[in-house]
């Protein structure tokens, strides 16, 4: 990932975007810090989200989710929700 200023991308702006575009993923900073992450858009919204440092991908790819058995539950999930963001 490489880190360019803000006056870089507004004074090479054709250059960077043809650089993203190849799959390059660029950092614009604004007064030192990160203002931006431009990413190709080929990458799926996971892979954004890893890209912009906003997630992380599984330590153990092994794990299928799908197995996993059901169970219910004597709570809705919105009664659920409700209570992890304690509004219950």
């Amino acid at each position: 990932m490489r880190t360019i200023s803000h006056r870089e991308l507004r004074n090479s702006s054709a250059k960077v975007l043809r650089d993203v575009q190849a799959g390059e993923i660029i950092e614009v900073t604004n007064h030192g810090e990160v203002a931006a992450v431009l990413v190709p858009p080929s990458l799926a919204p996971f892979e954004r989200l890893v890209a912009a440092g906003k997630v992380r991908p599984p330590l153990d790819r092994s794990v299928d989710l799908r197995r996993l058995r059901r169970s219910k539950s004597a709570s809705t999930t919105t009664e659920i929700l409700a209570d992890v963001r304690g509004e219950r």
